[in-house]
Order: structure tokens, then sequence, then C-alpha cells
């Protein structure tokens, strides 16, 4: 997994909160998120700046609070937001897809705070903690046999990603448990797939050995 032009979070300028904003690789998605969240206007298209410059002030703050000063809310959305960035910067080129219900092979309907499709099938799934004691074991396993359900079922026959993120750490345990548990899934192409435990640390997505 590649991320190319994710955002450097907590990257500061001098100047209105659109200078700064420009430079943030924001997704379509968030824009209009935080648009209708603040009752604001925004350009469908045009350049960064144009459609920036198009949103009320309360919407350019909030979008200052998540990427730039990286702050948190009680509920956990801007969380969900700056992941939602960086998994969309790893693949740019797909659709992704917030708060998303993957049917599993067990007839469950399985909510991922972001999905990924690629010309209409399921190819990655990422889980996010926002709030709360770090990821433990328990976490990773519950993940882990989500994930195993999709693959099984027939949305999941061309999926080959799952993330795990944190914005509350992650014990050395639960990575080292969702290691264990992948390690012994089929190695071949069509039926692997690469788990990834990331940590929001120093305002950005550091990926842990697992």
């Amino acid at each position: 997994m590649v991320n190319k032009g994710f955002p450097t979070f907590g990257t500061t300028q001098d100047g209105a909160h659109v200078s700064t904003l420009r430079n943030y690789n924001i997704p379509e998605f968030i824009l209009k998120r935080v648009a209708t969240e603040c009752n604001s206007d925004l350009l469908e298209k045009g350049r960064m700046d144009d459609r920036l410059q198009s949103m009320n002030e309360d919407a350019l703050k909030m979008l200052y609070s998540i990427f730039v000063d990286c702050e948190d809310d009680k509920d956990g959305l801007f969380s969900h937001y700056r992941f939602f960035a960086y998994v969309s910067s790893a693949f740019h080129k797909c659709e992704i897809l917030m708060d998303d219900s993957v049917p599993g092979e067990s007839g469950k309907n399985h909510v991922f705070p972001v999905a990924v499709k690629n010309r209409g099938v399921y190819v990655a799934v990422a889980q996010n903690k926002a709030s709360g004691n770090p990821v433990s074991k328990k976490d990773v396993s519950r993940f882990f046999e989500m994930v195993e359900d999709i693959k099984r079922g027939e949305h999941g026959t061309m999926m080959s990603e799952a993330i795990y993120g944190s914005s509350v750490g992650v014990k050395a345990d639960a990575a080292k448990e969702l290691g264990a548990l992948s390690g012994k899934r089929p190695k071949d192409e069509e039926n692997r797939i690469d788990f990834r435990v990331v940590n929001f640390d120093n305002n950005i997505y550091v990926q842990i050995p697992i």
C-alpha cells in the first residue's frame, strides 16, 4: 500500500485557513460532509482554492481543526475523517465509502468506518478506533473474524487488504495477535489478505509491525 498524496497532518503555514487547507489532499466526500454539517455552500467543481473559498467560516474552521490542528471531537468524527483521508490517499483511484455495511458469508452485515471498491467490487475494508482504551487483542480478533466472514462470502472474493487504525494506541500483544491470526491464512493470490495496523501518533499515521 503506497500513501501517495496523503497530507502531512500538523503542517502549519501563515495566512488564512484557505491558504493552508489548499495544500491538503482533502477527499471530496469530506468536503461535502463538512459543508452539509456547517450549512455551507460548496462549489461542485473547480480548483481547491475556489472550492474552499466558497465555503463558510464554520466549515473552514472545522476542516482546519480536523486536518491542521488535528483536534478530536466528543463523537470521534474528526478522527474518522482523518482516517478516511488516509485510506483514500492509499486507494486514490477507487471508490471510498464511509460507514458502509458489507455482508459476509454468515449473512450478517458488518459495518466498517471505511470500505474501498474498485469497479464496484470490494477490495479493502478499514476499521478505526477513535476513543477509549488502546486497541486490544479482543478488538483485533473481532476485526479479523469480520474480515474473514466477508472474504468467504460473495462480496469478498476480490478483497485483499484490511486496515485497523487507531487514535488511542495499540497494545503490543494486540498487534502480535493479529499477526498470528493472519499468518494462519492462505498465502495464495486468490485468498490472501494483507492485514495492517496503523496508529495516529504525532499527527501522522504510523504502521505498526504485526
